[in-house]
């Protein structure tokens, strides 16, 4: 697959100062970490704590039109992305349970993923690339590398994402409440033009 991490070969380094070491100087890792660091991402992360994050992370390239999340998938759930460049369509067939409907376009910065990457259930949503992207790959053995090799940073990271998906919950919620709503004074107004 790659041979190499962010622009620089490496055979895999194994502790957090060699991988910190092997991104050293690349455009693309730094990239990354900065992404990792905006208040779309992960900003609870210092910089030097993204920087470490990136190093356990693997680039990778998807081409334009390839659905590489398919909803409902229990076999690959281990991985979160972060979009370096291009744009992915998130499609939902739950939604309208007849045909997908896009629930939202995501660019750059952007991270999908991350509750599989956490717990392993099946995928919420499909995910297709609209363009050819460029992304980081977190996969659930590097993770758990990272919390052997510097826990303090990994247990920063899956509080922040923790952070990111409990604020996912919320405004969900907030959604169902106004659909309730919605719903309730559509039935009372077909309600009072109906005959009795």
């Amino acid at each position: 697959m790659f041979n190499k991490i962010f622009g620089r070969s490496s055979a895999a380094p194994s502790g957090p100062e060699e991988r910190l070491k092997a991104i050293e100087g690349s455009a693309s890792a730094e990239m990354a970490a900065e992404m990792l660091t905006r208040p779309s991402a992960l900003e609870q992360l210092t910089r030097e704590e993204a920087r470490i994050v990136v190093s356990y992370m693997m680039p990778h390239k998807i081409a334009e039109g390839v659905t590489f999340i398919k909803e409902g998938d229990t076999k690959e759930t281990d991985f979160m992305i972060l979009v370096l460049d291009g744009e992915v369509t998130v499609e939902s067939i739950v939604v309208s349970r007849t045909e997908p409907i896009t629930v939202t376009v995501l660019g750059r910065g952007s991270l999908i993923g991350e509750m599989g990457l956490l717990d392993g259930e099946p995928r919420n949503a499909s995910c297709t690339a609209v363009s050819d992207l460029r992304c980081a790959i977190l996969s659930r053995a590097s993770l758990k590398k990272l919390l052997d090799d510097d826990p303090r940073t990994a247990a920063k990271f899956i509080l922040a994402i923790s952070l990111r998906i409990a604020e996912r919950m919320r405004d969900g919620a907030e959604k169902l409440k106004l659909y309730s709503q919605l719903t309730q004074a559509m039935q009372e107004e077909i309600n009072s033009l109906a005959p009795t």
